[in-house]
């Protein structure tokens, strides 16, 4: 097949266009790397730099059989902050998409949506019926491009499948082996800045609230490893059925605490890794954990890889950047 990837150079987009590949298929990556790079791009795959309103038409006219949409702002901060970008870019990206879809008779498109549709759920497991409850503009543009992509699935005959993530971890290494991983100008997530801290030897890793009703007091979450998640696009592929709208979630099952993730990463690393308790975020839920009984009954889609192998993984990816960045400035001179 031959398949756009919007988005594919950031970090799951990069991995699944990379697994798309090694599957085969011909891949072109659409991206304007404002958060992406270029280098993430994996070999064997056209890369276009562009923007979705501008050149996904011409893109799709060239003979593309499906999309796989990753381009999208993704921070729950930010968005609060500069809600009208996160509106425009999220669901006007994706209306921008959908269109040009529906223009050049393309008809299956797998999107990366969030478990950030179910805000705080009343009960977990999760499952794909508990209602949307967004409690950010991130979320909240999520679940909009959920319903947009619902209305063009029955209007115009398309199929399209929405992956709802939780926490997603870990690094993808190509056959080649370089790795692709978690870069971002504006880290947030748990494992990648407790590996920092191992990395660079500075600084603490900060656990927000110790006192949460669970087994440790820190809260729980379910952690999917990023090759796991790439392996569920590919099978969400031939799920796009025309004139239908499928929601999956992808996560574990299970949960872990943030106490026993900075122990793994220590663990792993060999490394002490001092932290801190840091007052509770608002709006954290003490357990957030998925159920993923849908895709593994329709697709058979289950995990593999545990968090020792994600921990493990998304450390080997930092120390090749690491290495990298050593051998980059000791060329030019510094």
């Amino acid at each position: 097949m031959k398949l756009l990837v919007t988005g594919g150079a950031g970090y799951i987009g990069s991995v699944v266009a990379a697994q798309l590949v090694e599957a085969g298929h011909q891949v072109v990556v659409l991206d304007d790397l404002s958060t992406g790079h270029a280098d993430a791009v994996p070999a064997g795959a056209v890369f276009v730099r562009g923007d979705l309103r501008s050149d996904a038409r011409r893109l799709l006219a060239t003979g593309v059989d499906a999309v796989l949409h990753f381009a999208a702002k993704s921070l729950v901060g930010e968005s609060a902050a500069e809600p009208g970008r996160y509106w425009a870019d999220n669901l006007g990206g994706t209306l921008a998409l959908l269109e040009a879809m529906r223009a050049e008779g393309t008809r299956g498109i797998v999107f990366s949506s969030t478990a950030a549709a179910y805000g705080e759920p009343g009960q977990v497991p999760v499952t794909e019926t508990a209602p949307p409850r967004p409690t950010s503009p991130y979320g909240a543009s999520k679940v909009a491009a959920d319903t947009a992509l619902a209305e063009y699935a029955r209007m115009h005959r398309m199929g399209a499948v929405s992956l709802r993530y939780f926490n997603v971890a870990g690094a993808h290494q190509a056959a080649a082996g370089g790795w692709a991983g978690e870069r971002h100008a504006n880290e947030t997530h748990l494992i990648p800045n407790v590996l920092a801290v191992a990395l660079t030897g500075q600084g603490q890793v900060a656990i927000f609230g110790d006192d949460y009703p669970t087994p440790d007091g820190t809260c729980i979450r379910d952690y999917i490893h990023v090759g796991d998640l790439a392996r569920a696009h590919l099978l969400a592929l031939r799920a796009c059925v025309p004139g239908e709208h499928r929601i999956y979630n992808l996560g574990s099952g299970a949960g872990f605490s943030n106490r026993t993730v900075l122990d793994t990463c220590r663990e792993v690393t060999g490394r002490e890794i001092p932290a801190r308790t840091a007052p509770r975020r608002p709006g954290d839920p003490a357990v957030l954990v998925a159920s993923s009984d849908r895709i593994r009954a329709d697709l058979g889609w289950v995990p593999e890889l545990g968090l020792p192998a994600m921990v493990a993984d998304a450390w080997s990816f930092a120390q090749a950047r690491l290495g990298q960045s050593t051998a980059g400035s000791q060329s030019h001179g510094r």
